[in-house]
């Protein structure tokens, strides 16, 4: 089976998949307050996201990163976390991953360890707890918290994802980095991305460069550029004095396009190829149009060919240029 390429001459080996558009918070800067979530029937079944991804690994994904909205509020969706260990076992797959809001963790982190999964990635902005009930606009930190601890208990590599929010956790970098030392955790900073209908004046306000963030960290600590990459978008630098690792996902300041390796598929069978630009493929169509794997194969080969070199995120000139309108849960955070 010939490898997936694209047309710039990228192997595509990493799939991240959201699994529901559907979540437990409505972070400020991820959707709206009283979001519409897509009709149930809308939604693939958790069969035909086997199926899917059984298709990418068949042509050469080694990576799977499930998503959402958070993955964890669908309803069994344990039982799709066991059917992908089963390419885990074969070694056709690497690794099975999640991002997740952590929630869910303390119900589930034992069993998501059981089914494979070693590394979790948590999205956690702040440590103050006023501040995440205001960011989550439904969360509870203690919630989280119990959660990472729980994941750590079971043995999974937890990271945690900060959004650079300009006015909100400017203050709190070096909290972030020093708790994070001390819990043993990874961290990385993403700047935030033109996504959803937010208006142009919140995102400007709420843009924080990450060169600006990294001028701070390197006012405290020696930053050691790394050329590990764990088969995503993020940069890495040790931090000389602590030893610890710190990522930065800079979609606005930094063009990583020319590496990137991966495609994302929405819980409703749509193929995105960059999250930066509107083209999608149908993927739900040919799947469900009879039980031809070679059909699905042939579908995301010519999505694969689609693939655009890179995204046109930009906030300089103080305008957003490239805004999507659809909100990141539903491509999938």
């Amino acid at each position: 089976m010939q490898p997936l390429i694209d047309p710039f001459a990228r192997p595509i080996s990493y799939l991240r998949v959201s699994v529901t558009d559907r979540c437990d918070f409505r972070c400020t800067y991820c959707m709206a307050e009283h979001m519409q979530f897509l009709p149930r029937k809308d939604l693939l079944t958790l069969e035909e996201l086997d199926r899917l991804c059984s298709a990418f690994v068949g042509l050469g994904v080694e990576k799977l990163r499930i998503t959402g909205g958070e993955p964890l509020v669908r309803r069994d969706i344990l039982t799709f976390f066991r059917a992908m260990s089963r390419h885990l076992e074969s070694g056709a797959l690497k690794e099975l991953t999640l991002t997740t809001n952590g929630s869910q963790l303390a119900r589930f982190a034992a069993e998501l360890a059981a089914a494979g999964v070693r590394r979790v990635n948590v999205s956690l902005d702040t440590l103050d707890e006023a501040k995440f009930a205001a960011v989550t606009r439904w969360g509870r930190l203690p919630q989280v918290l119990e959660g990472i601890r729980a994941a750590t208990a079971a043995g999974l590599k937890v990271k945690i994802n900060a959004v650079a929010l300009k006015g909100f956790n400017e203050a709190e970098l070096f909290a972030l980095v020093d708790w994070c030392a001390g819990e043993g955790h990874d961290l990385t900073f993403i700047e935030v991305m033109p996504m959803g209908e937010m208006g142009e004046e919140l995102r400007l306000g709420q843009y924080w460069p990450l060169k600006d963030l990294r001028a701070r960290l390197a006012e405290r600590f020696t930053l050691v550029d790394l050329a590990e990459r764990t088969g995503g978008p993020a940069r890495y630098v040790r931090l000389a004095e602590t030893g610890q690792r710190i990522g930065f996902i800079t979609p606005l300041t930094h063009n990583f396009c020319e590496s990137c390796n991966r495609v994302r598929l929405t819980c409703t069978g749509e193929l995105y190829m960059c999250l930066g630009q509107e083209d999608s493929a149908d993927l739900r169509a040919p799947l469900r149009a009879g039980p031809d794997d070679a059909v699905v194969d042939r579908a995301i080969r010519a999505a694969i060919a689609r693939k655009p070199k890179g995204h046109d995120f930009d906030y300089s000139r103080q305008r957003v240029a490239g805004q999507m309108t659809r909100h990141m849960s539903h491509t999938g955070g």
